[in-house]
């Protein structure tokens, strides 16, 4: 009887998420700035994606790979907020074993995809800033494609281990999973069994995630700089630096998180564990949700597009209450001649 109840629970049909553990009776507080912060995630990505869509003349290198991060920002807060949501506001803990593996790849492919768009964006900028009569000769749309498709295979392959992984161990211990969503490391924890393959996989996939990601960034920002101090007239040099220091403040918004959530999860014993679960929900929520407005207001045609979409917009009502009125006064004019 004993050998078939610990058989049974070897391969746990759900796990249960707590939430953030300690804090249950602030679940519904702690919803607001979560679901706020989703809600613009949502409406600011799909603007993005509906100006460069409606826009022709948006349609070049830099605004393809924009569009690519407001897709990926959707797929990845998408990944855990609306179970999230659900766990504050309806106490809906369990989650499928398979889903919960689902969501474990989806947010660690898309977190991975990512980063290759970020390193992408600044090879962009590395040859529109340093080769500005040959951008468009070099950076094709064939070549585009070929990179986009290149960062979904390498985000694709490089989580494909974790799910795969993760199944393979027996949980024999618990199937309470103390996090808001089904992060690897505290998955792999539960599992009555050697998981240092597990651990040392995240290590590696965080090192060429970050380590080859971060560094072919920073040469290209520090060729870009040379290139901006190099610039004949101060204005010039300033407008740039600004543009390129809103994009480093987006990448360090989006790494710095990151590195810290994976870390933490191996190595943070002594740290609380509500401050380890914000963190990780961070980098979820934070770099989607900054992402379009930084890169949607200190781009000019962006904000050009978005300004007279409201104004065309703003004139069509105002229009069409001035003729309302119109209609109406003549309407009752009319009567009182009657």
């Amino acid at each position: 009887m004993s050998n078939s109840n610990t058989t049974d629970f070897t391969n746990p049909s759900t796990f249960i998420l707590l939430g953030v553990p300690g804090l249950e009776a602030a679940h519904v507080w702690i919803s607001i700035p979560f679901c706020a912060m989703y809600f613009i995630v949502i409406l600011a990505n799909f603007t993005i994606l509906f100006i460069v869509k409606r826009e022709p003349s948006l349609h070049e290198p830099m605004y393809y790979f924009l569009c690519m991060l407001a897709v990926t920002d959707l797929v990845l807060s998408t990944s855990t907020m609306p179970k999230i949501l659900a766990i504050f506001w309806f106490n809906s803990r369990e989650i499928d074993f398979s889903a919960c593996l689902t969501q474990l790849y989806f947010v660690h492919c898309f977190s991975a995809i990512e980063s290759g768009i970020f390193l992408a964006m600044a090879v962009d900028r590395y040859v529109a800033i340093c080769h500005p009569l040959r951008h468009s000769t070099i950076l094709t749309n064939r070549l585009v494609a070929k990179i986009g498709l290149a960062v979904v295979l390498r985000g694709s392959m490089l989580a494909l281990p974790y799910p795969f992984l993760a199944r393979q161990w027996p949980y024999c211990r618990t199937n309470i999973i103390p996090h808001t969503h089904c992060e690897h490391m505290y998955v792999v924890k539960l599992a009555c069994a050697d998981i240092r393959i597990s651990s040392y996989y995240g290590l590696f996939v965080l090192l060429c995630r970050i380590g080859l990601d971060v560094f072919f960034i920073v040469v290209s920002y520090t060729q870009i700089l040379r290139a901006i101090f190099s610039l004949p007239t101060k204005d010039a040099r300033l407008k740039t630096f600004g543009t390129c220091i809103s994009h480093l403040c987006v990448i360090l918004a989006f790494y710095i998180p990151t590195l810290f959530s994976s870390l933490t999860s191996r190595f943070g014993h002594n740290l609380p564990l509500h401050f380890q679960i914000f963190i990780a929900n961070v980098y979820l929520l934070v770099p989607p949700m900054l992402n379009p407005i930084i890169y949607g207001v200190r781009t000019k045609q962006i904000r050009d597009r978005l300004l007279q979409l409201f104004t065309h917009k703003g004139t069509k009502v105002f229009s069409w209450f001035s003729t309302s009125e119109s209609k109406l006064h003549a309407h009752l004019t009319g009567d009182m001649v009657l």
